[in-house]
């Protein structure tokens, strides 16, 4: 999805990055006195990591909001609908029964989807970006009626997100309702220690204006 027309003078919305690689059984924030110690890595993200966050940030300052639920921080983006890739069939392959995986299609958008409406879930105690969320959003108008509710895709780009297109009948102000099922993957933790992101949130965004050109 494009992010060009963001001028470069708005990354620096961004809070600086800092993240330290760690056993994948938990995190430790000490700190060695005369830098890392042996094995420890700097507490520097890649070029990659560091620009996904700037470019989010700037992002959700310009074209949106965020909320505090549960063990989220929920942000939010409107643009103008949006193409993507996706899969389309399976050809057959060298061998009977065996068939090779999916061609991916661009998808233009549809002539009635007006607003590409992202959804951004983040651990708020170290601001990493939750995959395997399936989420749904709602969108609700002034006299509280849901206009369209879908369930999001989970997309590749210059951040990670959640989106779907919408198809949104008039300008105005509408409400955003996201409902956050607890994430599929698996959790690493003992015996009597509570899994971490393990509860269904829903966070709400109100007076969120959507009109033709987000």
């Amino acid at each position: 999805m494009p992010r060009s027309r963001f001028p470069l003078r708005s990354l620096s919305l961004a809070v600086p990055l800092a993240l330290a690689l760690t056993a994948c059984g938990g995190a430790d924030s000490g700190k060695a006195e005369n830098g890392p110690a042996k094995g420890q890595a700097k507490e520097t993200a890649p070029a990659g990591v560091a620009h996904q966050h700037t470019v989010l940030e700037a992002e959700i300052a310009a074209n949106g909001g965020e909320t505090k639920a549960g063990e989220y921080r929920v942000g939010y983006i409107v643009e103008a609908a949006e193409p993507w890739f996706e899969a389309k069939g399976g050809k057959g392959g060298k061998h009977a029964g065996h068939m090779m995986d999916p061609e991916l299609v661009n998808r233009a958008p549809a002539k009635d989807e007006t607003h590409h409406i992202e959804i951004i879930p983040m651990e708020a105690k170290t601001g990493r970006i939750v995959p395997d969320v399936p989420i749904r959003l709602e969108v609700i108008d002034d006299k509280g009626k849901v206009v369209q509710a879908q369930d999001l895709n989970f997309y590749y780009a210059e951040f990670f997100h959640y989106a779907n297109n919408f198809s949104i009948p008039k300008n105005g102000k509408y409400t955003l309702r996201a409902t956050l099922q607890r994430p599929t993957f698996l959790r690493h933790g003992g015996s009597g220690e509570k899994p971490a992101l393990s509860e269904k949130t829903t966070a709400t965004f109100r007076n969120v204006e959507l009109k033709s050109g987000n």
